[in-house]
């Protein structure tokens, strides 16, 4: 029962500091496009001038498209065993076998 408990608390945890840095990420990156906007900041990129509110729009897609794919990590995560870093490993739509033989 305890480990049960230290296993859905490590979980809840690990997952928290993942949807904080998402929404963190997205926000500063929305952040930094509106303040690029209103100030006119461009950003000389090679031989041109690209507007700061771009690079600050595509900070906010990312912190966006993170947050979603902690999103769905979580509902992976939920119903599994104790918290692995191997959660974040992109697995094709079959099932592999590891090393011993278990599905996973």
């Amino acid at each position: 029962m305890k480990e049960t408990f230290q296993a859905d608390t490590e979980k809840t945890v690990a997952l928290g500091v993942l949807y904080i840095f998402a929404v963190l990420i997205a926000v500063l990156g929305a952040g930094f496009a509106v303040y690029s906007t209103t100030t006119g900041l461009t950003l000389r990129v090679l031989t041109s001038d690209v507007p700061g509110a771009v690079f600050g729009g595509v900070i906010a897609f990312l912190g966006i498209r993170y947050f979603l794919a902690v999103r769905k990590l979580s509902v992976r995560v939920r119903d599994s065993g104790p918290f692995s870093w191997s959660n974040f490993h992109k697995t094709s739509g079959r099932l592999s076998k590891s090393k011993d033989g278990v599905k996973q």
